[in-house]
């Protein structure tokens, strides 16, 4: 009987010992950032700009400098995010189009495996997939923010003004169930327009800021790009007290954050273009039960990665709606390599517009299936301080040719940049005979691409809803804009 009870506490010990040694699934939290340009953070080089505590992410975790979003528009690159797929494979690729219920996400995939998620402030998916997520604070119009429970309902509007989108993010990581893994979707409304004075205690000098070579260096850009830099670092203190709960609740060390943009900053030539100033991401990983500290990646990634990504960190398989793959695997080894190319798209956001681009690591390929359109920056960045002042210079014959493509058309069908060698694209070599295998060789991987994931050349084209000098709503404007299956319904090709 004692040999009995001694091999039974003897099991129960060995027992015990394996489920103590057994690694728990580590948390995820997503932070996703509204039109912030990739360069525009100490990490990566801007000085100007203080972002204390996205430094400090990169300085304890992993940064990339070759990340991108598959679409440089809010809703469409969010979609394409969350469900692994690209944007023209999600139904919902133009600007305000809601995610359809059909689709499968990343979230559902955690939440059925035991994870807790919430996503908290900026949606911008529509309301068929909020049930995918055990909770979700909305930031609403105004700032306010609208509660929605898992049943997709709304729960109550909180009369508490929320500029930045983010004033429930710590709230919700204190309130998360602390018997399971989590995964939080935390998306700010910063550093989106309209840009207001005095965001922050201490707001950045226009004397200060760096004007890229494709925007003019006068003082209403210098002022726009500083109320800019202000949403950043106002975002980047939220970002501070979210990593200071997360280690007063001591769990740091297992969980995974992720910093990204959805796209790039809310300037002309920038946000809904397919340059590297609209579609490439800062991202970093901080993980420090895995990642190095200060380790660097310059390999290829891609937004469409990241669910598969997720899903193989949580131990769960991926599901044949995925088109993204796993970068997991630079987590630990950043010298690997998890795909040759990357590919984006731009489709209707407030104007007409059809374009595709691919990029390996050295070349950009882009092709403009809209010729007759020029590239006309969303309307509420054709209202900006910047544009104003273009258009003013344009009219007087002040601006470099670079400083005109915004106004340029008709534009090329295609356009090739050295990447390496000219990082603001700038020179267009698509007819330079000395890179026509490089053209050729792109040309077919966007093609091969296009095939594989039925993305149609024609795509579902809609008009302009604002005017292109003033960025004012037209008459045609609908609120809310009809869906992809209205219009197919309708007849639409």
């Amino acid at each position: 009987m004692r040999h009995y009870c001694f091999l039974t506490v003897l099991t129960l010990g060995l027992l015990a010992n394996f489920a103590n040694a057994a690694p728990a699934r580590p948390n995820f939290i997503l932070f996703i950032a509204d039109d912030m340009a990739w360069e525009d953070c100490g990490a990566y080089g801007n000085k100007a700009v203080r972002t204390p505590h996205l430094d400090r992410l990169a300085r304890e975790g992993m940064r990339f400098d070759r990340a991108f979003v598959t679409a440089s528009s809010c809703s469409p690159s969010r979609s394409s995010l969350l469900t692994g797929r690209y944007p023209h494979s999600t139904d919902a690729e133009q600007l305000h189009w809601p995610l359809p219920k059909a689709q499968v996400t990343f979230a559902e995939k955690l939440k059925a495996a035991g994870y807790w998620t919430a996503a908290v402030g900026k949606w911008h998916l529509g309301n068929e997939v909020k049930d995918r997520f055990d909770v979700v604070h909305e930031a609403g119009a105004g700032g306010f923010q609208l509660q929605v429970g898992a049943d997709g309902k709304a729960k109550k509007m909180v009369a508490e003004k929320d500029e930045s989108g983010c004033g429930q993010w710590v709230s919700t990581l204190q309130a998360r169930p602390k018997d399971k893994p989590f995964f939080l979707w935390l998306a700010a409304l910063d550093p989106h327009r309209d840009y207001v004075t005095n965001s922050i205690p201490n707001p950045h000098r226009p004397a200060d800021v760096v004007v890229p070579p494709y925007l003019p260096d006068a003082p209403d850009t210098r002022r726009d790009l500083a109320l800019y830099y202000d949403e950043i670092t106002r975002l980047d203190g939220f970002i501070g007290q979210v990593l200071a709960e997360l280690e007063n609740q001591g769990a740091a060390e297992n969980t995974v954050i992720l910093f990204i943009s959805d796209n790039g900053r809310a300037f002309p030539r920038c946000k809904t273009t397919l340059y590297d100033s609209g579609i490439r991401t800062p991202l970093f990983v901080r993980w420090p039960a895995k990642v190095k500290p200060g380790s660097v990646c310059g390999s290829l990634v891609s937004t469409v990665d990241f669910g598969p990504t997720f899903l193989e960190l949580a131990g769960l398989p991926a599901p044949p709606s995925f088109q993204g793959r796993s970068f997991a695997p630079l987590l630990t080894n950043p010298a690997a390599r998890v795909r040759e190319h990357i590919f984006a798209e731009h489709n209707w956001h407030d104007y007409d517009a059809h374009k595709r681009a691919v990029r390996s690591e050295r070349f950009k390929y882009i092709r403009n299936f809209d010729t007759n359109l020029p590239n006309t920056p969303p309307a509420d960045a054709v209202r900006s301080l910047t544009f104003v002042e273009m258009r003013r210079l344009r009219d007087a014959g002040k601006l470099t040719p670079a400083q005109l493509m915004p106004f340029q058309k008709p534009k090329p069908a295609e356009e090739l940049y050295d990447v390496s060698a000219d990082p603001h694209e700038l020179r267009n070599v698509a007819s330079d005979p000395q890179h026509a295998a490089t053209l050729a060789q792109l040309r077919a991987a966007l093609a091969a691409w296009q095939v594989e994931t039925t993305d149609l050349a024609s795509g579902l084209r809609a008009k302009d809803e604002f005017d292109r000098e003033t960025g004012e709503p037209l008459p045609n404007r609908q609120r809310p804009r009809p869906t992809k299956t209205q219009l197919l319904g309708a007849g639409r090709p």
